[in-house]
């Protein structure tokens, strides 16, 4: 064995973390005494310091199992009316609650009452073990759902309580409370078992010696398959070598009586071989009854029940196709039944399909189950026959007879055969084979009645003639057989068309989807579009609430309380499960990685054959949508951080650009006090004339950042409102010259403002302000001396700034990224000081109305420039007036 093995082994016999323990004293039937060894075990484990609560404890009025009891803290019943009678039921919230360390659960198969939170009690187990509650529970061996059909053969009793296999599976350990029988009917005479009348019953229908003797057979062979398995596990954990588990069983079932025996049977090969297993069901195209698919949907639901995987497959060919499929699984076991062999119109027997299987298995093991069937067909279905297509059979065998004796005059007797045939055909295409061969048969009888001498007999005179109708019978059958099957396999294309198309529409619907709002949409509309229900995606918001993407349902009680759970424990509850049934949606989970990332609501899904496929076809469909939720979900995480880092990256930026740019005229303001301050009295008019200068230059600039800051939160929260007055172009650079004539000194600026300029119909201060942090940016990055050109000019309805130096320029691959905030503070604009606002303000003032900004090169070949570019509107009457 490898180490990964070993491994794997490990883990598997490692205790989840925060499940509970479960404990389940198994015996072969009631009476044997299992409550009395769950109490007697409970009070050893309160002796030593447990808290030990007693959620349900059925004694029976037995003294002994009652004097048991003493001691025990016990949980109150759950009291409810059901149809005028009172129920108690364990409380299961009160248990979940106080959170004992071991709850005592009596009769593990018993059924809950309606309006319980669960079906059956042994969901209430499990609901207790994941909660880290350790649990003790009693349970007869005729209530493993494995096992019921072998009881019903021994005792004659179908059991209706029943408990899944895989429960059993969980459970950390199973004792054995075994009585000989002898023993048994002896406490049942006693009356320790049940009260007098009720043991005299018991024993003449049920616990008679040979039934006994068979039910401790099987409770001992179940707790040695136990034991078989834990020696398996334990083999594994030393490293030893150890019966592996090779390949997979498969269970080929149909529609009919046999398939819950063969999966049941199927289930015990499984587990005494450790394999896997699969229940196939080949679906031919062939008309089915209700009879028959209850059975079929009977035996698939017990497949699930008992842990095994169902499989539909589609194809007319039962044996190859279950050949196939065992290949591609890799099984080496096929069950199936030999419960009868069909027949078929043809000139010879068909094979079964165990001797087809057996023929071409080759390299499988394939085993044949010969059984009875069920005594009774599943609840809700009755053999129902479809008159209207038998109708139709006769309707157009009447409509061919007329038109056949229309014809009659005009074409030969072999001529008039073919309208038959065509009626065969007709009914074979729009209905089933049944109603095909009874419109062949009664065509037939027509043919000869009317058509063949002597007229308006059933004797055949001629020697040809019997050939004639012969042949007519035997093309009718082939004919109609043949059209039969044609529809039937166009009916199973169309249905996994449509399935496959589901799938691939919705897979590329949400492919397109970027966020968990576009998914949900996306999926809420595929649903409704395929398979006509109410759907909806509920998710949770951050306070903890629902979020619904759909059509909201009412959340009542029972719906909230379906839909908490199914959130919770990440199992199907709802309509239609053993988990708050009563409420009116199926809430399916939805998770990815083992984390729970919603919940699919379907409404109006019935019991019936078409809710059965449907229910198949949402869960197909929400794979793909639990992982597209996922997706999205990963994606909205991934742009929160992205977010984040680049506003932590902003913040330091900002931090470190504010912290230079105000502080340097800050610095040099104080300065400039200080000197006043302290030697003002001695310096000349000059020198303080000049310091003042100096401060109130300072001051500006700062006015000049703040006012940057300002204008960029405002450009940020969209609170820049433009007042937009008619004004002149040359204005407007004037007065940017006027507040940057100290910054501009010391450079040779050009001024090229033609007179003819239309006006402009802006905000005058804002595009002022734009055009100030250009001159400001410019000069920032001009040599001493160097010419700064600002320009003016007109063309395709567009006026233009241009603001071109001589500085060292802007690369051409940087030319967008110098109007992005903080630019500067790292690699922009050059690699000059300043917050790297100015630009960016001015692009949103200039886009504000409507404008672009964009960078070229500066004067002859070097520098750049600058250009402002605002539209222009239609000039004022007025102004063309007085022009």
């Amino acid at each position: 064995m490898s180490d990964a093995q070993r491994a794997d082994a490990l883990l598997d016999d490692a205790p989840r973390e925060g499940r509970g323990r479960l404990k389940v004293f198994l015996g072969a039937a009631p009476g044997v005494g299992k409550t009395y060894a769950m109490l007697q075990a409970a009070q050893r484990q309160r002796q030593l310091g447990r808290d030990v609560r007693v959620g349900v404890v059925e004694t029976h009025g037995r003294a002994e199992t009652e004097a048991m009891r003493v001691g025990l803290a016990e949980q109150p019943m759950r009291r409810s009316e059901y149809r005028g009678v009172t129920l108690f039921e364990m409380d299961l919230d009160g248990l979940l609650q106080l959170r004992p360390s071991l709850a005592l659960v009596d009769e593990l198969a018993h059924s809950n009452a309606s309006g319980s939170r669960h079906a059956k009690r042994w969901q209430d187990v499990l609901e207790l073990l994941e909660a880290g509650i350790d649990v003790y529970t009693t349970v007869n061996v005729q209530h493993l759902e494995s096992l019921n059909d072998q009881v019903r053969g021994i005792t004659g009793v179908q059991v209706r309580e029943t408990v899944p296999d895989w429960v059993l599976h969980q459970a950390d350990d199973i004792l054995l409370i075994d009585l000989p029988p002898r023993e048994l009917l002896e406490r049942l005479r006693e009356g320790k078992v049940y009260v007098p009348e009720q043991a005299r019953a018991a024993i003449d229908a049920f616990f008679t010696q040979t039934n006994l003797t068979a039910l401790r057979e099987l409770a001992m062979q179940t707790a040695a398959a136990r034991v078989d398995a834990d020696l398996h596990r334990r083999h594994r954990l030393q490293g030893q070598t150890a019966p592996a588990v090779r390949g997979r069983l498969l269970v080929g079932i149909d529609g009919d009586a046999y398939a819950e025996g063969l999966v049941r049977h199927a289930a015990r090969v499984a587990e005494r071989r450790h394999l896997p297993w699969s229940v196939v069901h080949v679906d031919t195209g062939a008309s089915r009854g209700e009879v028959q698919l209850g059975y079929l949907q009977s035996a698939q639901q017990l497949a699930e029940r008992l842990g095994g995987e169902v499989v539909e497959l589609r194809d007319e060919r039962v044996a190859r196709t279950l050949i196939e499929h065992a290949v591609e699984r890799r099984a080496t076991l096929v069950l199936v039944g030999g419960g009868r062999v069909r027949r078929v119109w043809k000139f010879s027997v068909r094979r079964s399909v165990a001797e087809q299987l057996i023929k071409g298995g080759r390299g499988l093991e394939i085993s044949v189950l010969g059984q009875e069937p069920a005594l009774t067909a599943p609840v809700g279905s009755t053999a129902t026959l479809d008159w209207r297509q038998y109708l139709l059979a006769a309707l157009a065998t009447l409509t061919a007879t007329g038109l056949a004796l229309m014809l009659s005059r005009y074409l030969a007797l072999p001529n008039i055969s073919l309208v038959f045939l065509a009626a065969v055909l007709v009914v074979a295409v729009r209905s089933s084979l049944g109603p095909a061969l009874a419109c062949a048969g009664l065509s037939f009888l027509l043919y000869d009645f009317l058509f063949i001498p002597p007229m308006f007999t059933l004797i055949v005179a001629r020697q040809e003639d019997v050939l004639t109708l012969l042949f007519f019978l035997l093309m009718a059958v082939l004919a109609g057989n043949l059209a039969s099957r044609q529809r039937r396999q166009l009916q199973a294309l169309r249905q996994t068309q449509a399935e496959t198309t589901a799938l691939l529409d919705l897979s590329r619907q949400l492919s397109a989807a970027t966020d968990v709002q576009a998914v949900g949409a996306a999926a809420v509309r595929q649903l409704q579009l395929v398979a006509k229900l109410d759907a909806v995606i509920a998710t949770r918001g951050k306070q903890g609430k629902w979020v619904f993407i759909g059509s909201e349902p009412l959340l009542a009680e029972p719906e909230r309380g379906a839909a908490e759970w199914a959130f919770k424990h990440g199992q199907p509850a709802g309509k239609g499960t053993d988990t708050l049934p009563s409420a009116q949606w199926w809430w399916l989970p939805l998770s990815g990685d083992g984390q729970p990332l919603g919940l699919l609501g379907i409404r109006q899904l019935g019991p019936d054959q078409a809710g059965l496929q449907k229910r198949r076809l949402i869960a197909a469909l929400a794979q793909p949508l639990a992982q597209a939720l996922g997706r999205a979900t990963l994606a909205g995480e991934l742009e929160a951080a992205r977010l984040h880092g680049q506003t932590e990256e902003l913040r330091s930026a900002l931090l470190a650009s504010v912290s230079h740019d105000l502080r340097t005229p800050l610095t040099a303001m104080r300065g400039s006090i200080d000197s006043l301050a302290i030697l003002g009295h001695s310096m000349s008019e000059a020198d303080r004339q000049e310091l003042l200068e100096a401060t109130r230059d300072e001051a500006e600039r700062l006015d000049r950042y703040i006012q940057n800051l300002l204008d960029m939160t405002r450009l940020g929260h969209g609170g820049l409102k433009l007042i937009r007055d008619w004004t002149s172009p040359a204005d407007i650079v004037a007065s940017a010259l006027q507040r940057l004539h100290r910054v501009l000194a010391e450079l040779r600026l050009e001024v090229l403002v033609p007179d003819d300029l239309p006006l402009l119909y802006v905000h005058p201060a804002l595009v002022e302000q734009a055009l100030v942090n250009v001159l400001e940016n410019a000069a920032r990055f001009s040599p001493p001396q160097g010419r700064l050109q600002i320009a003016v000019s007109t063309g395709a309805g567009r006026l233009r700034f241009i603001v071109s130096d001589e500085g060292p320029g802007v690369p051409e691959a940087e030319r967008e990224r110098i109007f992005d905030m903080f630019y500067t503070a790292t690699r922009g604009d050059r690699g000059g000081p300043g917050t790297g606002l100015g630009l960016a303000i001015c692009q949103g003032m200039i886009g504000a109305h409507g404008g672009r900004v964009f960078v070229g090169d500066g004067l002859g070949g070097r520098g750049a420039s600058v250009t402002l570019e605002l539209p222009l509107q239609p000039q004022p009457e007025m102004e063309k007036d007085l022009t």
